[in-house]
């Protein structure tokens, strides 16, 4: 092999007459397999066209969190609380994205920083940050089953029973897997073009609820922001920052999803630079906007229903607008099920790296010939039944918070590893003296060192 390449194959050889590490192979970045170890385990395949990364880079992670919990951070913090709390967090995920894209263009691997932490820091840290990634997805899917169920009650009035509509929702997502990767690649790009639209539209209908639009409208002229505007303090910015790190935080969807594209380090590069403007504008300008439209002391803001779940949806209907309410429901609906499909392919993703770095059973790294993971897909599917179903408890809306509390812990967990690692990653380079930023696709994040220390200041909110 030549040791220009090796760096692009996990290897670090010698160089200038010095010894170096040799970190476990990664053989492919092109379309084909993703990994080493192909007879014994199969190999994910790279069927994710760079079109279906960038589309689903500009869509990931907006759903529930941008359309429904909103309201619930502006009735716990206020309008100022809640735009500080989203600020903050869009800034990690700037951050976080820089860190992250550096070492996933150079080993685009579909484990991604799990596997990072297990080369360069500490098998330790990489079960760790594994076993937090997948918990943290896995409850999101719940928590996403549970927004179904309020949207989908919009129209029934609780006429279905919820456990009825979580069985569907479980269907409609679990099915998907048993189709080939394409399948889900394509559905998520769709779903993603269904969220941007819905983006577009709400932020239109906003702005003209803004200037009085409605049979029932009349011009909205801030006031909202003079009643507590810091509303609780402390405390409410807490929990506005906790509800924007589970709505936005986990930006590492799409670098495992490099792991599995067919042209990794192109697509992670365009993405890198997309997401956080991507981030910034659909989040702080839908903050802005609810705080406008809606007061932070409407108590529908915390109501179970569907029309009081969503704050666009009530600012709507007390403007008198017809029709638009069930237009936005049936893109939020979209919208969840796509962010639920996310929520069991990437954890399946993580799983699987971890039996490759024996830090659990082989056997859960066994690939079809169709290149899905069963066992890792199968773990993790009935992981999410489970929680899913404990909403139906009668507790059910203290599950949400917890999920949403556990997802939050999880995700700012794993952005401090993911800085350390980003140091250990380039102390790694530097000692092999490796050209990997000066090869073809080569990409290195121009605020380094300042980005490492910077994606840690949330954790120490």
């Amino acid at each position: 092999m030549d040791k220009s390449k090796s760096v692009d194959s996990g290897h670090m050889g010698e160089k200038h007459g010095e010894k170096q590490i040799n970190l476990n192979p990664i053989i492919s970045i092109g379309e084909g397999q993703v990994e080493a170890d192909v007879e014994k385990y199969g190999t994910l395949h790279r069927t994710l066209t760079p079109r279906m990364i960038h589309v689903i880079s500009l869509g990931s992670n907006v759903g529930s969190g941008l359309f429904i919990a909103t309201g619930k951070a502006l009735a716990e913090g206020g309008p100022g609380n809640m735009f500080l709390g989203y600020l903050v967090v869009c800034i990690g995920v700037w951050a976080n994205l820089q860190n992250l894209t550096e070492m996933t263009i150079a080993f685009p691997t579909s484990g991604n920083y799990i596997d990072y932490a297990d080369r360069w820091v500490d098998p330790a840290l990489a079960f760790g940050a594994g076993v937090a990634e997948w918990l943290g997805w896995t409850s999101v899917f719940a928590s996403e089953a549970t927004f179904f169920v309020i949207l989908v009650n919009y129209w029934a009035g609780g006429a279905v029973p919820d456990a009825a509509l979580l069985s569907i929702f479980l269907v409609i997502c679990l099915i998907v897997f048993f189709m080939p990767n394409k399948f889900f690649g394509w559905l998520e790009y769709f779903g993603s073009l269904v969220k941007v639209f819905l983006f577009i539209f709400i932020t239109l209908i906003s702005l003209a609820i803004i200037g009085g639009a409605g049979s029932k409208g009349y011009v909205r002229d801030g006031s909202t922001w003079t009643d507590l505007p810091f509303k609780n303090g402390f405390g409410g910015f807490a929990n506005a920052a906790l509800l924007a790190i589970w709505a936005i935080g986990d930006q590492v969807f799409i670098g495992v999803m490099g792991g599995e594209a067919e042209s990794p380090r192109y697509s992670m590069a365009h993405s890198a630079n997309l997401i956080p403007w991507r981030v910034a504008v659909f989040y702080l300008v839908s903050t802005v906007l609810v705080s406008i439209i809606v007061p932070s002391d409407d108590p529908r803001l915390l109501g179970g229903s569907g029309v009081a779940a969503s704050p666009f949806v009530i600012a709507v209907q007390d403007a008198g607008i017809k029709g638009v309410p069930d237009l936005i429901n049936i893109c939020m609906i979209i919208g969840v099920l796509a962010i639920a499909l996310e929520c069991i392919f990437l954890p399946s993703r993580i799983l699987r790296t971890m039996a490759l770095q024996k830090l659990l059973p082989d056997f859960i790294a066994k690939v079809d010939e169709r290149g899905r993971p069963r066992w890792a897909l199968t773990i993790t599917a009935l992981a999410a039944v489970l929680l899913t179903y404990m909403s139906l408890s009668a507790g059910g809306l203290e599950v949400l918070n917890w999920l949403i509390a556990i997802t939050s812990a999880s995700f700012f967990t794993n952005w401090a590893i993911i800085g350390f690692t980003s140091f250990r990653f380039r102390a790694a380079v530097k000692a092999q003296r490796s050209p990997i930023f000066d090869h073809q696709y080569g990409w290195n994040s121009n605020f380094w060192p300042v980005a490492p220390p910077l994606v840690c200041e949330p954790d120490m909110l």
